[in-house]
């Protein structure tokens, strides 16, 4: 898989707390760059989930939601 160059631009004080945090770990800015983005990448799939749940929490309103699983999956059993 090939790398692109990007340019971003950043707030000074994020430049330089990246400048630091990148030579406190003996990496370039790139790479801390790149760590970051992983690390987001990581994240991601579980936030957009749990997210999900807690928006959708509740919506049901039509009875008792087992009892509908079980009389629904029953209609399978009969087919």
């Amino acid at each position: 898989m090939g790398s692109s160059r990007t340019i971003i631009t950043l707030p000074e004080d994020d430049r330089r707390w990246l400048l630091n945090y990148s030579r406190s770990r003996g990496i370039s800015m790139a790479e801390a760059v790149r760590q970051g983005i992983r690390g987001l990448k990581a994240s991601e799939p579980q936030d957009i989930y749990l997210s999900l749940l807690k928006r959708t929490r509740g919506l049901w309103r039509k009875g008792e939601a087992l009892q509908y699983q079980r009389e629904v999956r029953s209609e399978w059993d009969e087919q």
